[in-house]
């Protein structure tokens, strides 16, 4: 693979990890939890582009895989996460209706 081609591929990782960074904050500052899913989500998404990437850059095909099984792993995450996210939020509604027949 030529030198320029190379180069450019690890620029472009350096600049995916500067937006894992970015993502980071966002998901340490919330302010909401579905924000932090969110930027969890976006960090899985941006490492599985660098693994591909690498996996071009060293000529590494085993990398391609290590991304498939991550992208599944990442992808089961989400959805307990959101599922948890309903079941809080059925469990806050029911507690409100309670509260208010209680009135």
């Amino acid at each position: 693979m030529p030198q320029f081609v190379n180069t450019y591929l690890m620029a472009v990782v350096v600049a995916l990890s500067v937006l894992i960074f970015f993502c980071m904050i966002r998901a340490v500052k919330g302010p909401r939890f579905t924000d932090r899913v969110m930027a969890g989500n976006m960090i899985g998404t941006i490492v599985i582009v660098i693994l591909s990437v690498l996996s071009v850059a060293m000529d590494a095909a085993y990398l391609v895989d290590v991304a498939i099984v991550y992208a599944m792993l990442s992808f089961i995450t989400v959805v307990v996460l959101c599922r948890l996210v309903i079941v809080r939020r059925r469990v806050h509604e029911r507690e409100e209706q309670e509260q208010n027949e209680r009135r």
